[in-house]
């Protein structure tokens, strides 16, 4: 199968292979198709199975032979949860487009909104934005919905974590009835059920994996360490196995602060991203990261969605989450697209709770070692997850009403930090 094969047109297979893609990945030789012909999809899927590539390519082809938007108007709306998606899918876009004399533009707060205005004026055939800034564009008349044909929510369980549901139904209210409407999420959780039925008409559900799979690339591993030897044992790993890329992720933003602090310290070089750096920052960062300019970057669970790095080799929990579900989306991060990919973990006995509930949803025990030298004081119990250990141990999909009351909890907070 190629992407001939799937009804593409010469110069996206030209744009695709450019990129070094000579075969579809399953989820773009189901998807493609149907988008092609017209169909809602709804589709579940993960990070790293080329879902992007799944419905910008189509996209792009639908709309290459259409007439050219007019003033302030967009023929295509992606949304995404954050900033950093955003930027990502758009990334995609001109990519798979450069072929093609398709106008793009994507939007986003934590920057300055009259240059997106000006971007707007001419009209766009595709625009990526999130949902906030979108809202905010709109109703200073920059954006019209009007010759709107096609609609992608991305990453829709997110959305809906992140509390952007209301803006979400507010933007439906907007659109055109008569218009296609492509839903991609991670997890077909009641609430995504219901956010489903409420725009998509006789969608197509595509399901590339069996319901609560994973990455089977990820090997998960966690070391037992005090707390306050954490950030020494995490400097000795990376100066140990001689890491030159990898993910840490921290619970709060005051820690990714202080660990990078200490990392810059120990002569490593270490950036960090989350909510209170600007999007200027964020972006810099991040491009240094990807270039390998960067050694360690250090990011809270919401600023390190849409993180896309190939043959990214580390990823490293300095901090177990409080919601199981973010260790999935965290891991998810490494072993993408086929590669083979290590999450490790740095967990003290206060955390014995956090590792219990991740434990559970895994439905299996992770690997637990010590470091010479690391030997923690207060030792980790043994989490009474009453399940069997499962061997190799690899990720698995998260159960989509795990603590939904604690994942509300954060929503405005996290609404705020990413609007």
């Amino acid at each position: 199968m190629t992407f001939t094969h799937l009804g593409l047109a010469a110069p996206l297979v030209n744009a695709v292979s450019d990129q070094g893609y000579k075969t579809p990945s399953p989820i773009q030789t189901q998807t493609i198709p149907l988008v092609l012909r017209g169909n809602d999809v709804m589709a579940s899927a993960q990070t790293g199975t080329g879902k992007t590539a799944g419905f910008v390519l189509p996209m792009l082809q639908k709309l290459s032979d259409k007439a050219p938007a007019r003033s302030n108007q967009t023929l295509a709306l992606i949304l995404a949860p954050t900033r950093e998606l955003a930027a990502q899918i758009h990334h995609s876009v001109e990519l798979y487009g450069k072929y093609l004399k398709l106008r793009s533009a994507v939007v986003f707060g934590g920057v300055k909104i009259n240059p997106q205005m000006m971007k707007l004026r001419s009209g766009v055939e595709i625009l990526v934005a999130t949902p906030g800034r979108l809202l905010d564009l709109h109703q200073q008349n920059a954006v019209k919905f009007n010759a709107l044909e096609i609609l992608v929510l991305d990453e829709a369980d997110r959305m809906l974590d992140m509390g952007f549901v209301h803006d979400i139904k507010k933007i439906l209210a907007l659109l055109p009835k008569q218009r296609q409407n492509l839903m991609f999420s991670a997890t077909f959780a009641n609430e995504i059920q219901q956010l489903a039925k409420s725009f998509l008409h006789q969608p197509v559900e595509v399901n590339v994996t069996p319901k609560n799979t994973a990455a089977t690339s990820v090997e998960q591993k966690l070391y037992a360490v005090d707390k306050a030897r954490k950030a020494d044992l995490l400097s000795h790993l990376i100066r140990e196995h001689g890491w030159y890329q990898a993910l840490v992720f921290s619970r709060t933003k005051h820690g990714a602060n202080k660990l990078v602090k200490l990392l810059c310290q120990d002569n490593i070089h270490a950036a960090a991203i989350h909510g209170n750096k600007s999007q200027a920052q964020r972006t810099k960062a991040l491009e240094s990261f990807k270039n390998g300019k960067t050694q360690i970057l250090v990011a809270t669970d919401i600023a390190a969605r849409g993180i896309d790095i190939d043959q990214l080799p580390q990823v490293v929990n300095f901090d177990l989450p409080n919601i199981p579900e973010d260790y999935i989306h965290r891991i998810g991060r490494t072993g993408r697209a086929g590669a083979n990919g290590q999450a490790l973990s740095l967990v003290s006995a206060d955390e014995i709770k956090q590792l219990q509930d991740i434990e559970r949803v895994l439905k299996c025990k992770i690997k637990r070692e010590e470091i010479e030298g690391f030997e923690p004081q207060h030792a980790l119990p043994i989490a009474k997850t009453h399940v069997p250990a499962k061997k190799p141990f690899r990720a698995q999909k998260a159960s989509p009403n795990h603590f939904a009351d604690k994942r509300r909890g954060q929503r405005s907070q996290n609404k705020t930090n990413h609007r």
